[in-house]
């Protein structure tokens, strides 16, 4: 991968999973990053409700070609 890159960091949630987190965070960011080509999950956690997980929060970074 040559070239300059940059790094951001966001959090995606889901009542589903972490995986599903992720991807909605990537979807997102998609619509105004260009050329997005990595991420890396630097956080999982989540909230409980009622005795049972209610959603997943992943912190991501994701990489970028400026």
């Amino acid at each position: 991968m040559p070239g300059v890159h940059k790094k951001i960091e966001i959090v995606g949630t889901s009542p589903v999973s972490s995986s599903d987190a992720i991807k909605q965070a990537v979807a997102e960011a998609g619509k105004t990053i260009q050329h997005m080509e990595w991420f890396e999950v630097k956080e999982i956690r989540g909230r409980i409700h009622g005795g049972e997980v209610a959603e997943y929060q992943v912190t991501i970074q994701i990489g970028f070609k400026l």
